[in-house]
């Protein structure tokens, strides 16, 4: 199998990945619109029900950055032949933004902050917990924006890759 090939299989899998991490966090979303914006009372008086929801899309919000970043950037970049494997990962996003990839580093740096908030469980600060998912649910439509402007790009650009469309 040839490296363009094994390019295109890597590029297609973490875009499959990522779609279906979209695909869910649409759906937890949805369900937590009625409850939109968190407050310390709301958040505090969450049904089960609705602290699955809350789960669920913190899960496939942190999924879907991790994915973005440690997969299909490097999948882009190897799809375009451009040589940064090797390459710090800030190098590869400044590569990324130079191509028109990816509108600004500094958003990224900002999206994984956000969910760096998320790897640390405040279970008695509903307050911290509110403010957080406010921002994360913020930060969801930028990455769902960027997930439509790669699939825009690559899907004009390359039509052969044969990517499936975001639901």
């Amino acid at each position: 199998m040839s490296s363009s090939s094994v390019a295109v299989l890597r590029l297609r899998d973490a875009w499959r990945q990522g779609e279906r991490h979209v695909h869910h966090m649409q759906h937890a979303m949805r369900a937590l619109q009625p409850l939109l914006p968190f407050d310390e009372a709301r958040f505090a008086g969450l049904t089960d029900e609705q602290i699955q929801d809350v789960d669920q899309f913190i899960l496939r919000f942190s999924k879907l950055q991790d994915v973005i970043g440690a997969r299909l950037f490097p999948a882009i970049l190897d799809f375009l032949e451009e040589p940064f494997e090797a390459r710090p990962m800030l190098d590869k996003l400044n590569r990324l933004e130079k191509l028109g990839f990816l509108e600004s580093v500094e958003r990224w740096q900002y999206l994984r902050e956000v969910r760096n908030r998320f790897t640390h469980d405040y279970p008695d600060d509903p307050e911290r917990n509110a403010v957080n998912l406010n921002l994360a649910i913020a930060a969801a439509t930028e990455l769902l924006g960027l997930m439509s402007a790669l699939y825009g790009r690559l899907a004009g650009e390359h039509p052969g890759l044969a990517l499936a469309g975001l639901s």
